[in-house]
């Protein structure tokens, strides 16, 4: 009984688990687009957590939150999300505006709303791939405001443990065709060979000319931080016991295997983006986000220089 009625509510794909992590990081987008000095606008987000039963009662301004910056989860982690978002934006529109592709993958896409907010160029096509309960959830929310995408929007209902690569070519997923692709807050949850045959995968399904930004955590032993304040603030405060979500195997070297097949890779930390852009996270001590890296991918065109 309880199963149908989160089916019929739409939310069953974010009411636990990695789906209700979606919702905390629309929370932190949420408070990050209020901010007088807001890296990144995404006007949607706190209608997603307001829609949940679940995250109904978070906070989506910074206001909202009695210790406002000081609070671990909604200030300090909440910013680092703000960040994240703002550096990925600009990963993508370059790689459209610049770069010339024309698709765009969002694996993982969770409460992404990228292809209503940004200014896509003409003929952008938004694959996005996620479970069926975080897509419907997601619809039903977009479905009651008055927007619609920017850019030519393909839902792909599909774990991405399934057979995806089949389902995005099925619909309508060209692979001669320059790529740009995003896997935002999803390695972190998989297992180490999930993970390998994802960036596989990846590669196998792009031409020259793609692009591949995804984030990674490089801890040797995840429980090192477990009295991080961003992981005890984010399960007394709302639940989320993050490190019982992640993934404790050893992770593959993603970044240098794309290298040995070819691709230009950069590996950023969080940091580096907080230097540039003057706004963000700054390193603390037993810092959970230590380990975080941005790895940012191109495959060259075929006679192009590396």
């Amino acid at each position: 009984m309880t199963d149908t009625a989160h089916h019929n509510t739409g939310v069953d794909g974010v009411e636990g688990g990695v789906g209700l992590t979606a919702l905390m990081v629309a929370a932190a987008r949420a408070i990050e687009t209020h901010r007088h000095d807001s890296l990144a606008q995404d006007i949607y987000a706190e209608h997603f957590v307001h829609a949940a039963p679940a995250s109904a009662d978070w906070p989506v301004r910074i206001h909202q939150v009695p210790d406002g910056d000081a609070n671990p989860l909604w200030g300090r982690f909440a910013r680092y999300f703000g960040l994240r978002t703002r550096v990925l934006d600009d990963f993508l529109l370059q790689s459209v505006r610049a770069g010339g592709a024309r698709q765009v993958v969002l694996l993982g896409a969770g409460l992404d709303a990228r292809a209503f907010r940004l200014d896509w160029p003409p003929g952008c096509v938004i694959f996005e791939i996620d479970r069926e309960g975080v897509l419907d959830f997601k619809h039903k929310v977009l479905g009651g405001l008055p927007t619609t995408p920017k850019a030519a929007r393909v839902p792909i209902p599909l774990d991405l443990r399934a057979d995806w690569a089949a389902a995005l070519t099925d619909a309508g997923f060209d692979t001669a065709a320059p790529t740009a692709w995003l896997a935002e807050g999803l390695l972190f949850y998989l297992p180490s060979t999930s993970e390998t045959n994802l960036i596989r995968t990846v590669d196998r399904l792009s031409a020259g000319g793609s692009t591949l930004a995804f984030e990674v955590k490089l801890d040797k032993d995840l429980l090192e931080y477990r009295d991080s304040p961003l992981y005890t603030a984010t399960q007394h405060q709302i639940g989320i016991d993050l490190l019982n979500l992640f993934s404790r195997e050893p992770r593959p070297d993603s970044a240098g295997d794309l290298a040995d097949k070819g691709w230009t890779t950069t590996v950023r930390t969080p940091f580096d983006y907080t230097r540039r852009h003057g706004r963000g996270p700054r390193p603390e001590h037993n810092d959970a986000l230590a380990g975080n890296r941005w790895v940012f991918a191109h495959r060259p065109r075929p006679g192009q220089r590396r």
